[in-house]
């Protein structure tokens, strides 16, 4: 019998409601990326503030106790009666969705929170929030619970301060992955806002550590700024031209800023941004910068016959007086670029909340534009930095041209014989589910050999690796191509890699990396890792990516069942458990997985049931992109600086 469905069934979610009961909508996710999302749509209305020219000093403070703290000197939210709403204007920002004045051009004429739902879902979320505005010679607060107003507006105090600032602690209820906020994620964020606003001055703070940690972030050369620190992280050994390339202009109301900076890496390094909002997406301004870029370099490069000459010859037959040379593509003039592009727009069209995507169609023009004018100028006046790129992009082009045709080559020998199984790869039974199909890459042949013996044949498959991983961070990437050591990797997973991956075609849905626990196993799976977030990210972004966790002691006491630890705390304390006997137990200190048999794998680190493992994430790709050039790159002194600043969040097991 089917429910009674009538008019009584149709739900009417009232005030904040919508928000609470489906989060994901407004912040993406109640995860991490959710979590931190809350700083940064507060943090975001300071920033309006500031754009608007009422704001140059912001606070940001994490509090012990999960809670957060954002201040600022802007011109305080009003506290008056709203004239239709006959409520405080406080109280209507923060309990209403699309509240506020981001609506109403003449308060804010750009503004990253364009929606209105910014600080109320802040609000929504919280197990409480508080609100404390300082104007018109007086200090108002209001507080709420799960964006319900538990006190009205009251002046607490006098004061010639102004400013808002907003305190919450986020609801466990709703954020039940971790209520802990990350430090270098938010720090990566602020910093950029920083760089994207050159006159204010932002304060973060860590107040959760006995020594409280201050970073003050203040960058007067703005976007010229960043690309320079973006490139300081880099392995490159020299960049050009010396000083980043730095073009701005304004047309119908949209202002256009873009600095840019070549290294001798491999990789694109290009950060967008709408009204101080991270486009991660891209979106037609950077549609608008690419095609620029790439029509002036070719144009330039068409004008140049010398250039030209060491360009490839494109395959197949020719009609006479057809162009023989290869065109530049886009990848090949944006290898080793460095670029920030910031954007504001009066009337941004984002896709979606989270604003990842800009989809403006006249934006892409205007930057379109505006980029081809000025930088036809600028290799004009400095045509020793235009031989320099030019001279990078063919060799770029080189390198396509060459890996290819050796991949075609490949294919045509290779036709019709389907998946190419490596030579050490133990395969599970089960081909063509890989939803349920896990493979475990382990650290040499002896390891592998106890996992192949204790494994379950039909789901799990194991890949064993020999000898010194490559370093992928320090090679071009046509050396990745058919490396010895990385080659069966990518034909076991199935996919292909870097500009040819495709997911769809994993074999695997749990990517198991199996190491010893020390310094060798930890490299060995840093090195992995590298390779997977410069060659294949979606993996990790899909939640495919794992780290095995094998025991580090076995306490058993006669023929009781043991007891595996994973710590020297899990250790002591199955001991301190067996109080008078703890002398007659044996505790076995694994130095390897290759001391373990088939069956002690199997119960601790391979048995769904019972095992630990981690999954990879990338709580945030920018800052992960930095770690991993900094870690795995050449230069000794920005690895040396980033573990003596970091070194309060580490934890050791020496």
């Amino acid at each position: 019998m089917a429910a009674n469905y009538s008019a009584g069934s149709i739900q009417v979610l009232k005030g904040l409601e919508a928000v609470r009961k489906r989060p994901g909508m407004y912040i993406g996710s109640t995860g991490p990326k959710g979590l931190h999302h809350l700083v940064y749509e507060t943090v975001d209305n300071c920033i309006d503030e500031a754009m608007a020219g009422y704001c140059d000093n912001i606070v940001v403070a994490l509090e012990k106790d999960d809670i957060v703290r954002v201040e600022d000197n802007g011109r305080g939210i009003p506290v008056d009666i709203h004239p239709t709403e006959k409520i405080s204007a406080l109280e209507l920002v923060l309990t209403r969705l699309h509240a506020g004045g981001k609506f109403d051009k003449n308060a804010y004429k750009v503004s990253g929170g364009l929606h209105g739902v910014g600080v109320s879902c802040v609000n929504a979320l919280s197990d409480w929030l508080e609100a404390t505005v300082c104007r018109d010679g007086h200090i108002y607060r209001q507080k709420y619970e799960r964006g319900i107003p538990v006190t009205k507006v009251e002046v607490i105090g006098d004061t010639q301060a102004h400013g808002t600032t907003i305190r919450w602690k986020a609801d466990k209820t709703i954020f039940t992955e971790t209520t802990t906020y990350d430090f270098d994620v938010l720090l990566q964020r602020l910093k950029e806002l920083a760089f994207l606003n050159s006159g204010i001055v932002i304060t973060f703070r860590d107040e959760r550590l006995e020594t409280p940690k201050e970073d003050v972030l203040k960058y007067e050369g703005g976007i010229v700024h960043y690309v320079k620190e973006i490139n300081a992280n880099k392995k490159s050994k020299f960049y050009y031209p010396e000083e980043p390339i730095y073009i701005t202009g304004e047309k119908d109301n949209v202002i256009t800023e873009l600095a840019f900076q070549y290294n001798d890496s491999y990789s694109e390094d290009i950060h967008t941004y709408v009204n101080d909002i991270n486009t991660r997406d891209g979106g037609t301004h950077l549609d608008g910068f690419r095609t620029a870029l790439l029509w002036v370099l070719n144009k330039a490069l068409d004008g140049n016959e010398k250039m030209k000459k060491k360009m490839p010859d494109r395959d197949g037959k020719f009609e006479p007086g057809e162009d023989k040379k290869e065109k530049l593509t886009g990848e090949d003039v944006r290898a080793g670029l460095a670029a920030v592009l910031s954007m504001k727009v009066p009337e941004p069209e984002f896709v979606g909340q989270t604003k990842d995507k800009l989809g403006n169609t006249e934006v892409r023009t205007i930057v379109d534009s505006l980029v081809k004018e000025k930088l036809t100028i600028f290799f004009e006046l400095n045509p020793t930095v235009l031989d320099r790129v030019l001279e990078k992009a063919i060799g770029e082009a080189l390198a396509r041209v060459a890996a290819r045709r050796v991949k075609e080559a490949t294919r045509k020998k290779t036709v019709g014989a389907g998946f190419q199984k490596p030579e050490k790869l133990s395969d599970c039974s089960i081909k063509d589910n890989p939803e349920i199909c896990e493979v475990y890459i382990v650290e040499g042949d002896s390891a592998g050999g106890s996992a192949k013996k204790g494994r379950d044949s039909k789901t799990q498959a194991i890949l064993p690796l020999w000898g010194k991983m490559l370093n992928v961070e320090k090679v071009s990437p046509e050396k990745v191509m058919g490396n010895d050591k990385l080659d069966p990797v990518i034909k076991t997973l199935g996919t292909g890699f870097g500009k040819d991956f495709n997911i769809e075609k994993l074999r695997y849905h749990k990517i198991i990396i199996m190491a010893d626990a020390d310094v060798d196993g930890s490299h060995i799976r840093t090195l992995l890792l590298t390779f997977f977030f410069r060659y294949m990210p979606q993996l990790i972004e899909h939640g495919y990516v794992y780290l095995a966790m094998p025991p580090l002691f076995k306490v058993q006491l006669g023929k009781k069942e043991p007891v595996y630890c994973y710590s020297d705390q899990e250790r002591d304390d199955a001991l301190a458990a067996l109080g008078d006997q703890r002398e007659k137990a044996d505790v076995q200190r694994y130095k390897g997985l290759g001391e373990m048999d088939g069956e002690q794998l199997w119960e601790t680190t391979m048995d769904p049931a019972h095992r630990k493992m981690r999954v990879v994430t990338i709580p945030d790709a920018e800052a992960a992109d930095k770690i991993f050039s900094v870690c795995m790159g050449e230069e000794v002194e920005p690895r040396r600086e980033f573990i003596e600043s970091n070194s309060s969040y580490a934890n050791l097991d020496i």
